[in-house]
């Protein structure tokens, strides 16, 4: 099960439901071009709001299933839509058990929500790592152009250890192959559990 987790700030992370579409939406117009970095499926050309509902209902139906976490960032005053983040299935490498992918809303940004986030998903798969005597390998890939999304990554990989591959890692979106920066963290920290 993904659980809620708090972050500082007034802000939480939920788990992801169906019933978030129109706030993603709304989230999704505000600046289309950053949304369709964050989530490079998604076809502008074709109803984005069906890509989305469908997007949430895939999600949603494999939540117990304990091979994707998806969460939405809530700011606890409002319930106010910040942004998604979550470990899902699209791995580069052989033994990886999830990658990350986070996007904040534009009205959002540059306030490290992305970072808190991910520390916090971090701390809770550790944890219930260690206890599981689990081992995960977590990646995270970026655009080298993303230049917001590289200084998050590499932020996220020196608190946790993690490392950047040099090397480009070509990734299909739509019908190309794509370079992207390539960062790997392993939990626990330490070594396996």
């Amino acid at each position: 099960m993904t659980p809620e987790l708090d972050l500082d700030h007034g802000f939480m992370l939920k788990p992801v439901s169906k019933s978030i579409l129109p706030a993603l939406f709304e989230a999704y117009n505000e600046d289309p071009t950053a949304a369709q970095t964050a989530l490079p499926w998604l076809d502008a050309s074709f109803n984005v709001q069906g890509q989305l509902s469908d997007m949430l209902f895939d999600v949603e139906s494999q939540a117990g299933a304990d091979r994707l976490h998806f969460w939405w960032v809530c700011k606890e005053d409002n319930n106010a839509f910040v942004g998604l983040v979550g470990l899902g299935d699209e791995l580069q490498l052989v033994g990886s058990s999830y990658n990350l992918g986070y996007w904040v809303r534009p009205s959002f940004q540059r306030q490290g929500i992305a970072i808190m986030s991910a520390n916090r998903i971090f701390s809770w798969l550790e944890e219930r790592a260690r206890a599981q005597e689990e081992f995960h390998r977590i990646e995270i890939t970026v655009h080298p152009h993303n230049t917001a999304g590289l200084a998050t990554a590499t932020r996220i990989c020196e608190a946790w250890q993690g490392e950047t591959i040099e090397e480009f890692i070509g990734i299909e979106i739509g019908e190309r192959t794509v370079p992207h920066r390539l960062h790997i963290i392993d939990l626990p920290r330490g070594g396996s559990a």
